[in-house]
């Protein structure tokens, strides 16, 4: 959207004689004792509507906007008028409310229906037709759209929400103007990103969306509160939005899909006599002499559990894909469109024209983005790894010299330390990881991406190259250069057990008692207190970390089970464990602990869904060397005159097998279901349909 700016009033445009114009009428306005904020009445606070349409006796508080301590009146004064002015005027067409006191540290802001529709159709969401079926909701053709007259019906409060902060965050100077209340450092400059600049300059502190106490209620009686299995995903995206309800209803899907690798590894854990002394060496150490068992029974459990693991990977990530597709269509994010949309509020460059687009917006070349992560972002993220290999050395370290005490002292004490490297090292990568995440945002930031989308996709791999290596860095060196099983076995089973009490104690229990003890004696309230204070409330909760780390978590999990499980087959007992709570924990954390967070519409999980893709395929060349290293497999295949060439080779003749196996049952298991596919293709069709009936409507 293009917003014109002027210097001392209106919005970030329109003329000083149109300003003159509304000060008195907004000085009276706000000079009034201002009615109480609720969800049901509108007050004389709000902010007027320009089209008919939208005149509505039922506002909506969405956001608030917190403004700095040292905000003066007139600076507030313009920031609300630059909402609520019309988008041809250069404002964001919303609506505002001052507060109670109009001289005030909030202002809670709402949409019209005109803004909400207009946004829903340039997010590219899909909507219930007249028909019922789900088509790209098209403004020109709102009547035919079910419900669209109704905005708390037609739009979830978390599309709603989000609505308002994407028409905020897309308000921009056409010229330059001075903030009123402000000194010329803050002067916005020609295509400034307005909110952006606000946010620079101390005026705006936050801005965050406002929980609605009745449906958080509902919500969590269904979700976490009661004793039902099933999750209510659909009302987690209306109220949380599809980014939150995709990660819930993956973690829900996972969960149980660990039920029959975790139902296997039971039992060739209860009907393997070797599988238990493996299990209780893992724990307390050797046990006098290895003596192969002639029976074989470890070997083919452990073989059984390897293939398993492969293929069980494979097919749980193409039956997600086939759910994902589901959910997306059901929530209506199967068609969204952001190439075109406005860059991101971080985006800076030169002014120029925009080659697809026509629009003047600030310009960043290809080539500088690439200069900046070839010799900026790629050292740095190497300088992490080199820090990852540091602490690896230093765990080797360690062990080796724990080892050499427990051989002399053989005692409780010196059995106990045999863990210690261990639980050091694993506490070394938490904190590296806490660290580099903060890193790694820096870094993306100063590639400066356009999309959001892009910026979210490199960010996210930078993470994932330093989990990789950070969390299986150790594992891969004891299994394929130290060919140490045992030792395996039991860093796994200590990172199985530590790793999971760790998370569990820092994501639940202490935000819980951090909230319970010193944030919840400072939020009091009572149903009689003003509806002001009730939203102030809102704002001493911690922001929301977002889902990075439950993605990594769940990400590193599924590590463990798909490329180590053959050598601790109960993995997936300790991850189901461990999940069903999560579940849980995760849900009351997101609805008790934080403020709610904003939720872009989302189709999938993005590369997410690639890295689990490509964990799958690794499996196989992590679980055929695996079986490699088994002296029980090397003793067979040197009974059957196979010199060690040849056992490399029948390997690698099986691992290639596999992978075809893979790429087989991925080819045979569709990505999506037929009739989504034909859904899918019915919205394109009949987008571009009405492109082509807007650009030419006398054809039609």
């Amino acid at each position: 959207m293009i917003k014109e700016g002027s210097d001392e009033g209106g919005g970030a445009g329109g003329s000083s004689s149109s300003e003159k114009a509304q000060q008195p009428e907004n000085e009276t306005l706000e000079g009034k004792v201002l009615g109480k904020l609720s969800a049901t009445t509108i007050g004389p606070g709000w902010t007027k509507v320009n089209c008919p349409c939208c005149v509505s006796e039922r506002v909506e508080p969405l956001l608030l906007v917190k403004l700095g301590e040292k905000v003066r009146p007139e600076t507030k004064r313009w920031l609300i008028r630059l909402i609520g002015a019309p988008q041809k005027d250069g404002g964001a067409a919303l609506l505002a409310h001052p507060g109670e006191d109009a001289s005030g540290d909030i202002i809670v802001v709402s949409a019209p229906r005109c803004t909400l529709l207009r946004a829903t159709e340039e997010l590219g969401l899909c909507k219930p037709y007249r028909n019922r079926d789900m088509e790209a909701f098209s403004y020109n053709d709102r009547d035919n759209f079910k419900d669209s007259d109704n905005m708390e019906v037609f739009l979830t409060l978390a599309e709603r929400q989000y609505i308002v902060k994407y028409e905020l965050d897309g308000l921009r100077a056409q010229r330059d103007v001075r903030i009123p209340g402000l000194s010329d450092d803050y002067t916005l400059q020609n295509r400034d990103n307005i909110w952006q600049k606000l946010g620079s300059a101390g005026v705006t502190k936050d801005t965050f969306p406002l929980h609605n106490p009745e449906q958080l209620k509902d919500l969590s009686e269904a979700w976490y509160s009661g004793n039902q299995l099933a999750q209510p995903l659909d009302s987690v995206n209306g109220y949380f939005g599809s980014s939150v309800a995709f990660y819930f209803s993956f973690l829900d899907f996972y969960t149980w899909s660990l039920l029959p690798p975790a139902v296997l590894g039971l039992s060739i854990t209860y009907f393997s006599g070797e599988v238990q002394k493996e299990m209780v060496e893992s724990v307390s150490g050797p046990q006098g002499t290895n003596v192969e068992d002639d029976s074989g029974p470890a070997v083919s459990g452990h073989m059984i559990q390897a293939v398993f693991s492969m293929l069980w990977s494979t097919v749980v990530m193409e039956l997600w894909k086939r759910r994902s597709s589901s959910l997306s269509y059901r929530w209506g994010t199967l068609h969204l469109a952001e190439r075109f949309a406005e860059p991101r509020p971080g985006f800076h460059g030169d002014l120029g024209v925009n080659p697809v687009t026509g629009r003047v917006e600030p310009l960043f070349p290809e080539w500088q983005r690439d200069l900046r992560m070839a010799l900026v972002s790629v050292p740095v993220v190497g300088l992490f790894l080199g820090l990852v290999v540091l602490g690896m050395l230093c765990f080797y370290w360690g062990e080796a010299q724990v080892q050499h005490l427990h051989k002399d002292w053989d005692s409780l004490l010196s059995q106990t330390l045999l863990y210690m490297p261990s639980v050091l090292h694993i506490s070394y990568t938490n904190m590296l990881a806490t660290v580099y995440k903060k890193v790694a945002q820096s870094l993306t930031e100063y590639e400066n991406h356009r999309e959001e989308s892009a910026f979210q996709k490199h960010l996210t791999a930078k993470v994932l190259v330093f989990t990789f290596f950070n969390y299986f860095a150790v594992l891969f060196h004891i299994a394929f250069f130290k060919q140490d099983v045992p030792l395996l076995r039991k860093r796994l089973g200590s990172l199985l057990i530590v790793t999971q009490l760790v998370n569990q104690v820092t994501e639940v229990v202490i935000p819980f008692l951090v909230d319970r003890f010193i944030s919840a004696p400072h939020r009091t309230e009572s149903e009689d207190d003003p509806q002001e204070d009730k939203f102030r409330n809102q704002s001493t909760l911690p922001a929301f970390p977002g889902l990075f780390a439950e993605y990594i978590e769940l990400l590193v999990q599924f590590g463990y089970l798909s490329l180590f499980s053959c050598v601790y087959p109960l993995t997936a007992v300790l991850l189901l464990i461990n999940n069903l709570t999560e579940i849980r924990a995760d849900a009351y954390k997101i609805c008790k602990l934080f403020r709610k967070p904003f939720s872009p519409p989302v189709a999938n999980m993005g590369v997410w869904q690639i890295a689990f893709e490509v964990l799958s395929f690794v499996s196989v060349v992590s679980n055929c060397w695996l079986l490699l290293l088994s002296p029980r497999l090397q003793q067979l295949c040197q009974e059957g005159g196979m010199n060690s060439t040849d056992i490399l080779l029948l390997a690698v003749l099986v691992e290639h097998v596999l992978i075809l196996v893979k790429v087989i049952l991925a080819v045979l298991i569709p990505d999506e279901p037929d009739w989504i596919r034909k859904k899918r293709e019915h919205i394109e069709y009949t987008s571009m349909q009405a492109l082509k009936q807007q650009v030419n409507p006398a054809a039609f």
